[in-house]
């Protein structure tokens, strides 16, 4: 549904004042979403498990890219960043079809 359908929706459902809120992602071209994350562990799982699985069941993209550090490049930084082969590993452990996306997970390193 567009921003003003839910909160139609909302509000005939009991939600007096209902919030705004939304998800955006780094890039979208062509139907293909890529996001660059160097942060913490818990924001790939919500780039893998919310906002490409978002974007693909809404019909605005056919795949998500996922850019992340290699274990190397990760060594250095602050500690709790997510790195490439953690969350590859991640997403084998839960199976085919979790999170139900096409995904392309990228690793970099120096």
């Amino acid at each position: 549904m567009s921003a003003k359908e839910q909160k139609k929706f909302l509000i005939a459902n009991g939600e007096n004042e209902p919030i705004y809120s939304y998800n955006q992602t780094d890039f979208v071209k062509n139907k293909i979403a890529v996001e660059v994350q160097f942060g913490k562990y818990s924001f790939v799982a919500f780039d893998l498990f919310v906002k490409h699985m978002l974007f693909y069941s809404g019909g605005v993209i056919n795949l998500g890219i996922e850019i992340l550090p290699t274990k190397k490049m990760q060594s250095p930084m602050s500690s709790g960043v997510a790195y490439y082969e953690g969350e590859v590993y991640n997403v084998m452990r839960q199976g085919r079809n979790s999170p139900p996306v096409p995904l392309l997970i990228l690793g970099i390193e120096p």
